[in-house]
């Protein structure tokens, strides 16, 4: 089990994220690129919230927030805050 500190979305923007991709096979980042994509569509639609477990500098970290839209680079939140997708590990849905 990977253990990671829940922290607020407000937090986000004061993270320092490495360039470095946190997985390792192409299709775990196919997997998490649907995940991604599906939970973007119910937050748009529902406002559905999701945990996103990610890695910054520091180590494991988990939001519960709504994704709001995805680049190819990012995971855009509520007020612009974003995180790197090549940091994110999963997007759990509750």
């Amino acid at each position: 089990m990977i253990t990671a500190s829940l922290i607020e979305k407000e937090t986000v923007d004061r993270l320092v994220f490495p360039a470095t991709e946190v997985l390792n096979t192409i299709i775990d980042r196919e997997a998490r690129t649907r995940h991604l994509r599906k939970a973007t569509a119910l937050g748009n639609l529902n406002k559905f919230k999701v945990y996103i477990l990610f890695e910054d500098e520091e180590g494991m970290k988990t939001v519960y927030t709504t994704i709001w839209a995805i680049t190819e680079k990012k995971i855009i939140l509520k007020a612009g805050r974003s995180i790197p997708r090549n940091r994110v590990h999963s997007v759990e849905f509750v």
